[in-house]
């Protein structure tokens, strides 16, 4: 029986009803270089599908039967692509199965920053009652910029743009874009955006994207918004940012390196609101992605068998 590893501690029982037939190894929560290669050495998978930690070319090579890396969510960045294009190995994604949860976690953050819901909360239960000082930020009528017009960017658009935001978008590869997102340069996002929000993967090109440079190019008090990978943000420039006020806050789901370690500048900087990468994780998001994950493999593996039939 062909073995199947997952990355992870689990898969969603409709995604396993998928891969019946097949053995499915787990690796756990936290898996290590040196652990996926143990288990590609002893099981050798013609599948894994990518959860959490990295697959470089020495997991790749631990497993001489592997024809398919299938991710378990959108983003492929901590799959070595060209590793895996050179030894014929194919890299698929879930593409779109976790756009609603992440949309969602965008827009909750966006939120919580134009209205202080973090802030205000804690006041409240410390026994304050601010409301003859307070004045928060009002998003009817402003404008949101999005690096990222994918499934999520897109879904995240549509449902700023109900609640009366203009949109504007950068993403050099969408197309048929609908005409409430109006397909702008990065100068235009970084002069024009009241708030920024960021759904693009993380390539060579794009990393630290958000730095001390474009965060100056951008109006005074904006709002930046992370669902997508931290590496995006330069991180000592953007607590720069919110400290000297340029950035009147951030709402941030992704970090450049996770787990988040004890004592990051971020923690304890009341106008940075943060969540544990989180946005894609939900119920739903987690069927979503398990069954996608799944059904792509299973694709390759079944188109491969085709052809060499």
């Amino acid at each position: 029986m062909s073995k199947v590893l997952v990355t992870g501690a689990d898969l969603a029982p409709q995604a396993l009803a998928l891969l019946e037939g097949h053995e499915v190894v787990y690796a756990g929560k936290t898996p290590t270089e040196d652990g996926l290669i143990a288990l590609c050495k002893t099981h050798d998978p013609v599948a894994i599908i990518v959860r959490y930690g990295k697959v470089g070319p020495a997991v790749m090579d631990a497993a001489p039967s592997l024809q398919v890396i299938s991710k378990h969510g959108s983003g492929t960045d901590t799959i070595d692509k060209g590793a895996a294009k050179a030894r014929g190995i194919e890299v698929v994604a879930a593409v779109g199965a976790n756009a609603a949860a992440v949309a969602e976690q965008a827009l909750a953050l966006l939120l919580a920053c134009a209205k202080s819901v973090v802030q205000l909360n804690a006041r409240m239960h410390a026994g304050h009652w601010d409301k003859a000082t307070h004045k928060s930020l009002e998003l009817g009528g402003r404008t949101v910029g999005l690096l990222g017009l994918g499934a999520i960017g897109q879904r995240f658009a549509k449902m700023a743009d109900a609640m009366g935001m203009r949109v504007i978008g950068f993403d050099p590869y969408a197309t048929n874009l609908p005409a409430y997102i109006p397909s702008v340069d990065l100068d235009t996002i970084w002069r024009e955006s009241d708030a920024i929000s960021l759904h693009c993967p993380l390539t060579d090109d794009n990393r630290g994207l958000i730095d001390a440079q474009t965060l100056a190019k951008c109006k005074p008090g904006v709002v930046i918004v992370n669902t997508a990978r931290g590496g995006l943000i330069n991180e000592a420039d953007l607590l720069a940012a919110v400290r000297s006020g340029q950035v009147a806050s951030a709402g941030l789901d992704s970090f450049a390196a996770e787990p988040m370690s004890a004592g990051h500048p971020f923690q304890g900087q009341e106008r940075i609101v943060l969540s544990p990468h989180i946005g894609g994780v939900t119920s739903d998001a987690y069927v979503n992605m398990g069954v996608c994950a799944a059904k792509n493999l299973l694709a390759v593996l079944a188109r491969r068998a085709t052809a060499n039939a």
